[in-house]
């Protein structure tokens, strides 16, 4: 019998290609979680806090619930991981706070359910990316939806996403990307980085290989902590 293989990405669609609203109204979704470069930050991690981060949106004003799917389509695994799931956001709100509590319905929420992740848990599952394994990309896919959704608290996403077929006004997306790096691949060398594994203004001697290259140890007055330079610190040219 043949053996399944891990692939090294899910390749499978994420909920957003998958649902195509009937009306083409599109919302804007925002986080304080995600910097100006794309990057979510590491509080929402399972090495971090682990706590669901905020968002806001802006959209039609006919929505009559929100609905939410955060989706990691990196993961090495037949489907993408399945972050976060949440519905019955009232039609009124504009944003969630962060730090949901885990629980399908979170005190505060004025009806909102939180589903099942791919943990089997409800709330938000923090990202924890293989070590090593790149970049992973964190899709927040919002839906405004037509009506109050009367669904189980353990539905299952691919029931989820029938219904959203059905109940989609309205739809947003954001991406926030995250990398677990390897602790031994991903280091700095010590031999080209004089401050790794020491205080910022901490000088070194020189390593050998720097010697023979005519450099000496870098230190916190470098202009340049990667160029070669001579034993007396000054840098020169390339």
């Amino acid at each position: 019998m043949a053996q399944h293989q891990q692939p090294a990405h899910s390749g499978a669609a994420i909920t957003s290609l998958k649902v195509q609203p009937y009306q083409s109204g599109a919302v804007v979704l925002t986080s304080p979680a995600v910097d100006a470069d794309g990057w979510l930050s590491a509080d929402h991690s399972q090495t971090g806090d682990e706590t669901s981060p905020a968002l806001s949106w802006s959209g039609p004003l006919e929505v009559t619930t929100w609905a939410l799917v955060v989706e990691d389509p990196d993961a090495p695994r037949d489907q993408p991981t399945l972050h976060w799931l949440v519905w019955n956001i009232p039609g009124a709100w504009t944003d969630l706070r962060a730090g949901l509590a885990k629980t399908a319905c979170p005190e505060g929420g004025d009806g909102l359910v939180q589903g099942l992740n791919s943990h089997g848990s409800h709330g938000w599952l923090g990202m924890a990316p293989p070590q090593g394994h790149g970049p992973h990309r964190y899709y927040f896919q919002i839906f405004g939806l037509d009506r109050v959704l009367d669904l189980p608290v353990d539905t299952p996403l691919a029931e989820f996403v029938n219904v959203l077929k059905g109940a989609a006004i309205a739809r947003g997306e954001l991406v926030g990307m995250f990398e677990n790096p390897d602790p031994l691949l991903d280091a700095p060398s010590p031999a080209r980085t004089g401050s790794y594994g020491r205080d910022e203004g901490e000088p070194r001697p020189p390593t050998d290989a720097e010697r023979e290259a005519g450099r000496g140890g870098l230190d916190h007055d470098d202009p340049d902590r990667h160029a070669p330079h001579d034993p007396d610190g000054v840098v020169r040219p390339g």
